[in-house]
């Protein structure tokens, strides 16, 4: 079995696209996903299914939530591996040691066209930065991620891809509870 990781893009923002997690955690088992655990209300699942494409488990997520909620919900599932790259690989960590409280990551649901990058790569955005490496982009928001331009619809707009944000504790905890059902 492979584990994986399927954030959920706006759900339970601002009373739109209500969903309980044990509704959701019903969802993926009538999929026959295993093991599920979902962390916090914001649609962020660890599961084990057999060895598949992550795009196609994307699809199949998001259809059986159109399906079930009647709304339309962009899902990008990551392997295991993936997450602990992610985790491993922060530039701003990596290289320069920031505040960890300070950290988002945008997961993108294709790698954005190189022209697009070039558009907004070298702009500057106050105080905030961005670093993307193919279909991750690592942020570094030091007066919070509510006072900042680099948001989901911002990357989505300038990139034209899907993209949800989730900050450095999310990640973290993804990634523990994946180690967990993989031993």
């Amino acid at each position: 079995m492979q584990t994986y990781i399927a954030i959920l893009r706006g759900i339970n923002v601002s009373g739109h696209k209500m969903m309980k997690m044990e509704a959701l955690r019903h969802l993926l088992e009538d999929l026959n996903f295993k093991n599920i655990k979902t962390y916090i209300q914001s649609g962020n699942i660890v599961f084990q299914d057999k060895k598949t494409n992550v795009d196609a488990l994307g699809k199949k997520i998001a259809k059986k939530i159109s399906d079930n909620f009647d709304f339309e919900v962009p899902v990008i599932v990551k392997e295991e591996k993936e997450l602990n790259d992610v985790l491993n690989k922060n530039p701003f960590l990596t290289k320069r040691k920031e505040d960890i409280t300070k950290l988002h990551v945008t997961f993108l649901s294709d790698v954005p066209e190189k022209a697009n990058v070039d558009k907004i790569i070298d702009a500057t955005y106050q105080s905030d930065e961005f670093i993307i490496i193919e279909k991750v982009v690592y942020i570094f928001c030091p007066n919070g991620y509510g006072n900042t331009k680099l948001n989901n619809t911002f990357f989505e707009n300038k990139l034209k891809v899907t993209a949800t944000t989730r900050n450095w504790k999310t990640i973290s905890e993804l990634v523990k509870l994946a180690s967990q059902l993989s031993l």
